[in-house]
């Protein structure tokens, strides 16, 4: 059996064992195995995989025969990195709740989520990959609508018609191009030799582009995600950080540019006006916020939008410091969301009001927040400078007045990270938190893990 197969139906066996095991304790360790497993089976295809050799490891059966849907699954250089990016991301994230009494269902919605997340990466059939889509969002809903905190419910029926209105949108815009193939199929080689009229790619283009760009999320479409990366569980909010957000820059990359190719030519330069204006926007909102998760959201806000005006760009340097820097702030922002995670855990508290002086009583935890934050702000021989080195670089081959306003990026990241290191490590002791525990544990080896991979990955280009 292809080894790509097994990785899409793993999590699927997994969520299943893990429905019926009662026990929470029991259930977080089956998790932890299973994800484990993942990785396993996705060294083989990381070693045996050949640059430069287009599609491999492909599968394709028939699925639904009256509809001519088939179940096609294959990786290039594109979706490879992101299939590593989950798998390498799931033990984290399940290792993140050890310290936390998560039932049997949490792990086994996660692992759900896990295998329609790699579907979609690894999908080359429009069916395939719009099942994928909805089969990831139906786990994350119900994640952070039963264990999420404040106002969940409001939020997530935000969250859940947002993303429902974009799925729908994406849906007719595969029917009508399906329609339009000489055999009425579904397949990404089909759709990209298709000759479509000016008319049709102007109105696929934004049917495409506002189901992805409320996914990842780009300006205008952005509203959802604070709110709902504030009030979601911790591990809720690192799947949706720092996996599920990629499905929306990916897509952009493998069905929306190459399949409209004149109605990209068209609104691309609309499109990265859009996330430029987002990174400036997200980051003066971040200069304002006390709460820290709300803080760390609108910089993602930031981050994302300079990877999507990199695909915009549509050159060498802003599609490889795109796929560079969706791995990047994937490992990130899952470090930065579980050391504020850690904090609270400590104090009861992500008010920056509150905060202070914590580095005292928590060195190794100061340390280590310290590495990821300065990946966050793109400091040389971290992950986050390659990746964003590259995306500035390629804005700026398309004209100076981009990459001097997404250049604002790298100044406001230092501006509101070290002033969010400020408030939480260093001034004055709060006298409640100066005998809280510092990192040990299972919480260590994340954040240790985490640190290691940024410096790797900022050192080995």
């Amino acid at each position: 059996m292809n080894n790509l197969f097994l990785l899409l139906l793993l999590p699927v066996v997994g969520a299943i064992v893990l429905a019926f095991t009662k026990s929470s304790s029991v259930a977080r360790w089956i998790a932890l195995v299973f994800s484990l497993i993942q990785i396993v089976l996705t060294v083989p295809l990381v070693c045996s995989f050949v640059p430069d050799a287009g599609i491999q490891f492909e599968q394709s059966l028939e699925w639904i025969k009256e509809l001519n849907i088939r179940f096609h699954i294959g990786v290039d250089g594109i979706s490879l990195p992101l299939i590593l990016l989950t798998n390498g991301l799931m033990p984290l994230i399940v290792l993140s709740t050890f310290r936390n009494d998560y039932k049997h269902s949490f792990y086994a919605l996660a692992s759900f989520m896990q295998s329609g997340l790699l579907m979609v990466f690894a999908a080359l059939d429009a069916f395939t990959f719009y099942v994928g889509w909805e089969i990831a969002l139906i786990p994350i809903y119900f994640i952070c609508a039963l264990w999420g905190e404040g106002d969940r419910i409001r939020v997530n029926l935000k969250f859940f018609v947002y993303t429902f209105f974009g799925s729908l949108l994406m849906l007719i815009a595969i029917i009508y191009l399906s329609q339009q193939t000489p055999s009425k199929d579904f397949e990404w080689t089909s759709f990209m030799a298709l000759e479509l009229s000016e008319y049709a790619q102007r109105a696929l283009f934004w049917a495409f582009f506002i189901a992805f760009a409320i996914k990842i999320p780009i300006f205008p479409f952005h509203t959802w995600q604070p709110d709902t990366y504030t009030y979601a569980p911790t591990p809720g909010t690192m799947l949706l950080a720092g996996i599920m957000l990629k499905m929306g820059t990916y897509a952009l990359i493998r069905w929306l540019i190459p399949v409209i190719p004149f109605g990209t030519q068209v609104y691309a330069p609309i499109a990265l006006v859009l996330c430029i204006i987002g990174i400036v926007y997200a980051s003066i909102i971040a200069f304002k916020q006390y709460e820290s998760k709300t803080l760390v959201a609108y910089s993602s806000i930031a981050h994302v939008g300079l990877i999507s005006a990199g695909i915009f760009a549509w050159n060498q340097e802003g599609l490889q410091g795109a796929l560079l820097q969706m791995i990047n702030h994937g490992i990130t922002v899952v470090g930065l969301f579980y050391v504020l995670d850690i904090i609270k855990s400590r104090t009861g508290t992500n008010n920056l009001n509150d905060l202070g002086g914590l580095a005292a009583a928590m060195p190794k935890t100061a340390t280590l927040f310290a590495i990821i934050l300065l990946a966050a702000v793109g400091l040389p021989l971290t992950n986050g400078f390659v990746g964003e080195f590259l995306l500035l670089k390629s804005l700026y081959s398309l004209h100076l007045w981009y990459v001097v306003f997404a250049g604002l990026t790298l100044i406001f990241g230092a501006v509101y990270m070290l002033r969010l290191f400020q408030k939480t490590m260093l001034g004055p002791v709060n006298p409640s938190y100066a005998a809280v525990k510092d990192v040990s544990g299972v919480e260590l080896l994340v954040l240790v893990i985490i640190s290691i991979l940024i410096l790797v990955i900022g050192i080995k280009p």
